[in-house]
């Protein structure tokens, strides 16, 4: 993809008085990924931020139904009950300039109490917790505060995006994650193999709002609610975002698969300090992790790579700056054995947050449309994307944007966006030929 060397806030040909409104209740809300989302888009409101790293941008008003940046309005749970002035502060993703102008808009958000479970979640843990006895009742709690948030805002869509800490992963083979009937038995009966991002999904489905998991927990992917998605009507999609390293390992695995150089081993490791990399620091949470990080590359290649190491330590100093790292061992002509490196010094939420905001637009533009269960065109942001049953998983990242893109109804990426800044070819060749001599 090429990026257009302008950039320009794109807004809405609607009037505010017929503008789309779609709610954003995010699970997570005063985690990095989530104050960086909702800080963007008050600066995009304010006309002070740039649209870079937001991929459909420059797409403008061109697919129907899709919500304007400006439209989403942003609510959530989370374990700290801090505001998201003092969260963003804190995670310090927000230069100070950025921070002081939206200190105001962060600080009247405060997050709902949240349903966390330390049986999960080790590592993370907070005070702003649900009072409430029992797997339903805290259902019955989330349920409410999604009611109250379409109401108060009086809301034309509602999705609600999982961006809590990673959890362990039960046996998917548990009794109480098959069926509807059995998941609401278990609901009753507080079943062990039942966490808080089903809790959520399960809630989400219940309200009619779209459900994004961008974490590697399971949640909306169990078999009962993929179930009662469809039952329902409500679209449902993951998981784990696709932002840095796997991003990577999508683009280049095919790159070798096309110029028929056999990967013979690939290495990654990840340091990353922020809250995500501290709940990675627990073994549980990080096997769930890896699962979904480690499966990209056998099927984009076509052959297993027994040879795939991936690694992700917790180092406090780089808080939100992570870096990824990878080693590439490949065969080409003749067996000659070469080497690629490549070392990806990242943010992790400026990497992350603007997904989300497209997610919610995506995810609100699928409700529009009457689709229902797994939305596999979303697949473009996530490692381990969720696929109805008898579907090959696509991992490669230029087809899934090519799927996408056809769902949205757009012709050809270069078609839509904006037309690029004036280049002076006569000095550009000038240029060429001054080299050339």
């Amino acid at each position: 993809m090429t990026a257009s060397t302008t950039h320009t806030v794109i807004t809405d040909s609607a009037s505010s008085s017929d503008q789309r409104t779609v709610g954003v209740a995010v699970v997570g809300l005063g985690g990095a990924v989530a104050t960086t989302a909702v800080a963007g888009v008050e600066l995009l409101r304010m006309g002070a931020g740039g649209m870079e790293g937001l991929p459909f941008a420059e797409l403008g008003n061109s697919v129907d139904g899709l919500a304007d940046y400006t439209s989403l309005v942003f609510g959530g749970w989370d374990l700290s009950g801090d505001s998201l002035a003092k969260a963003a502060s804190v995670h310090g993703v927000l230069d100070r300039d950025q921070l002081g102008a939206v200190s105001s808009s962060l600080e009247a958000i405060t997050p709902w109490a949240a349903a966390g479970s330390e049986e999960f979640c080790r590592k993370v843990t907070g005070a702003n917790v649900v009072v409430a006895e029992g797997l339903r009742a805290q259902s019955e709690v989330i349920r409410t505060d999604l009611r109250r948030f379409r109401e108060e805002k009086e809301l034309d869509g509602l999705v609600v995006v999982h961006l809590a800490s990673t959890e362990r992963w039960p046996s998917m083979d548990e009794p109480a994650l098959q069926t509807p009937e059995s998941f609401e038995a278990g609901l009753d009966a507080d079943d062990p193999a039942i966490g808080p991002a089903m809790v959520y999904a399960y809630a989400a489905i219940m309200e009619g709002a779209g459900y994004v998991n961008f974490t590697p927990s399971l949640a909306a992917d169990i078999p009962a609610l993929v179930t009662l998605a469809d039952q329902r009507g409500v679209p449902v999609s993951g998981k784990d975002g696709k932002t840095g390293q796997t991003m990577l390992k999508t683009v280049l695995a095919p790159m070798f698969r096309s110029r028929a150089l056999k990967v013979d081993g690939w290495y990654s490791t990840n340091i990353l300090g922020n809250r995500d990399g501290q709940a990675l620091d627990d073994p549980d949470s990080l096997a769930s992790k890896i699962n979904t990080k480690g499966a990209v590359l056998d099927s984009i290649l076509g052959y297993p790579v027994e040879d795939h190491l991936v690694r992700i330590d917790y180092y406090r100093p780089r808080g939100d700056a992570k870096e990824a790292w990878d080693n590439i061992d490949v065969t080409g002509f003749l067996g000659q054995k070469m080497q690629m490196k490549v070392d990806f010094l990242a943010r992790d939420s400026i990497l992350a947050a603007p997904l989300i905001i497209e997610l919610a637009r995506l995810t609100d533009l699928a409700q529009q449309r009457s689709e229902a269960g797994i939305q596999s065109q979303l697949g473009y942001f996530f490692k381990a994307p969720m696929t109805p049953e008898g579907e090959v998983v696509e991992n490669a990242l230029l087809v899934q944007e090519k799927t996408l893109l056809d769902w949205m109804g757009v012709d050809g990426r270069d078609v839509a966006r904006s037309e690029p800044a004036d280049v002076d070819l006569t000095t550009q060749e000038a240029r060429s030929e001054a080299t050339a001599r």
